[in-house]
């Protein structure tokens, strides 16, 4: 039986939406929403209806991570220049620290790193469902978390 995808939209939306936001801000949010929606509706008849709010947390992560590697390749294609995310920022002293600080923690780290981060620091997933969906071992995700957690309290100590 096949999904159906305008009840998963109206239903799930807004959550997919805000994964999109946390992995890719504002600016690219909603496309990267929609394209969560095409990939439903292009891929439905091969889904299953079980745990709907899981896999399209998942497809939203893939879809965002697949967009953050594009603008790495291209960034001349995907940088928005700074009026444009000032304009998109309600409050851009906070949002600006913020990000800046997530660019300095991420920055030279793997992306499957960001994805293990997202996952369970923010999301609550257990360190079983991380290592399941990033394809490598328990141990392995705790070390690189671990790792992260170490580099975060580096930047702390250095930054006020």
């Amino acid at each position: 039986m096949p999904l159906d995808v305008e009840a998963f939209y109206r239903k799930y939306g807004l959550l997919v939406l805000c994964r999109c936001r946390d992995l890719l801000g504002q600016d690219e949010a909603e496309d990267a929403m929609q394209d969560v929606f095409v990939q439903l509706v292009r891929h439905q008849g091969r889904l299953h209806n079980a745990a709907p709010s899981s896999l399209l947390l998942r497809i939203a992560t893939n879809v965002c991570l697949n967009r953050i590697r594009t603008r790495r390749r291209h960034p001349e294609d995907s940088e928005p220049g700074l009026l444009e995310r000032i304009a998109a920022a309600p409050d851009v002293e906070a949002q600006g620290a913020a990000r800046l600080f997530l660019r300095r923690v991420f920055a030279g780290q793997q992306e499957s790193t960001k994805v293990m981060a997202v996952l369970h620091l923010r999301d609550g997933w257990t360190l079983e469902e991380v290592a399941e969906q990033t394809g490598m071992s328990v141990s392995g995700v705790r070390k690189r978390l671990r790792g992260l957690k170490a580099w975060v309290a580096e930047l702390e100590e250095v930054e006020p």
